[in-house]
């Protein structure tokens, strides 16, 4: 990943190398983060972020599926995603803003603890690359299915959900594929990893 030169944490605009979460993080403990991917493609008008408010109202969703009271508006993220583009420079990116529990009270239930918020945006083409855009890509299906709704909620984009896919991209990886299809409970197919 090439590194940005600037970081929407909190509030604040700061430089990548200023930018830590302590390891007592309930998120990083027990996969309470929302997040969501904005793109911005450049146009010949200009750079255009594809579809920022409808990104914003999902993370804000998302974050209200886990009872987390945001200290951001949608409207105060939106301005946010044209910062952390125009603070870097960035013509073309992926922009990932991300809510999560941060460092307070450990154990399940993380009500106690802040809502600390980041945007980090980055150079990122192709998901799969070039390559795999031009000439295809292989796939498997996975030996591990998706989660099912009454196990965790997919219409939140929750860190939570996706070691489930992490699991299937290492799988297809391990026997010789670029990603993973997976397939629901009753056998059919549901969605890439990805």
């Amino acid at each position: 990943m090439d590194r940005a030169e600037k970081i929407w944490l909190n509030g604040e605009l700061i430089p990548w190398g200023e930018a830590r979460v302590h390891v007592l993080t309930h998120a990083l403990h027990y996969g309470t983060a929302v997040f969501e991917g904005v793109r911005c493609y450049e146009t010949t008008r200009g750079s255009a972020l594809f579809r920022p408010r409808d990104h914003m109202q999902r993370l804000a969703d998302s974050a209200k599926i886990y009872q987390m009271n945001m200290p951001y508006s949608v409207d105060e993220l939106c301005i946010a995603v044209r910062q952390i583009v125009k603070a870097n420079g960035f013509k073309e990116c992926y922009i990932r803003p991300i809510a999560f529990y941060g460092v307070g009270k450990m154990g399940v239930n993380p009500r106690q603890n802040p809502v600390d918020v980041s945007l980090i945006a980055w150079e990122w083409g192709a998901y799969l690359g070039v390559e795999g855009m031009e000439k295809g890509i292989r796939c498997k299906i996975s030996s591990w299915l998706r989660i099912d709704s009454r196990m965790l909620p997919p219409q939140a984009k929750a860190s939570a959900n996706y070691g489930n896919s992490v699991l299937a991209v290492l799988e297809a990886q391990e026997c010789g594929y670029d990603e993973a299809i997976m397939l629901n409970l009753a056998g059919q197919v549901c969605e890439g990893a990805g």
